[in-house]
């Protein structure tokens, strides 16, 4: 009786633990955003800038009046990437068709950020026939690999969501929930032996 009360008190406390490790949305409203295009800084081209080959075309910022206009441009002109402020990276190939090559992008959000990022996943894939490599590089940074993708069309696209890393709890209310439950499987104990 006693190992069923410990083993139904810890099934309890990891659900608790499992609910809170959900990943919620995140939010990028007002986001400064510094691209990289296959490791360089001159091969992306922000919103910014008007898409103009200059020192610090590679940083951009979110809109903040929530207009969908995309922040950045391959300096190849091949791929556009556009992020909303509810984290979501619509990416477009911007040509009849991408050649072989390899095609990587990294957009870090810098320190500034309010939420930590926790998972990048594939949101919308009807435009595309293979799969990009999604990547959370750190908690204000995510990488994709565009090099193994195939377009269904040209001007075709796929999106992906950002999401915000769990909150981790205070050691203080997981001790208290972990006593709660404690208190519960004592009293369902005494209840049971009154029973008897």
């Amino acid at each position: 009786m006693k190992t069923k009360i410990i083993l139904e008190t810890l099934v309890l406390a990891a659900a608790l633990t499992a609910t809170q490790a959900g990943a919620a949305p995140i939010s990028l409203q007002g986001s400064t955003i510094t691209g990289t295009y296959n490791g360089s800084a001159e091969g992306m081209l922000g919103l910014d800038h008007l898409f103009q080959p200059e020192p610090g075309s590679n940083i951009t910022t979110i809109d903040p009046n929530g207009y969908e206009e995309v922040e950045f441009l391959s300096a190849d002109t091949l791929f556009a990437f556009d992020f909303s402020a509810t984290g979501r990276l619509t990416v477009t190939l911007n040509a009849l068709e991408a050649p072989l090559g390899n095609y990587r992008a990294l957009f870090d959000f810098g320190s500034g950020l309010a939420q930590r990022i926790g998972s990048f996943t594939l949101d919308d894939t009807s435009g595309i026939g293979t799969l990009p490599v999604l990547s959370v590089i750190n908690e204000h940074a995510i990488a994709i690999d565009l090099s193994t993708v195939t377009w269904n069309d040209a001007f075709s696209g796929f999106s992906a969501q950002i999401g915000a890393a769990a909150e981790v709890p205070e050691p203080g209310s997981a001790g208290l929930a972990l006593a709660g439950l404690a208190g519960l499987a004592l009293a369902r104990r005494r209840k049971s032996a009154a029973q008897r």
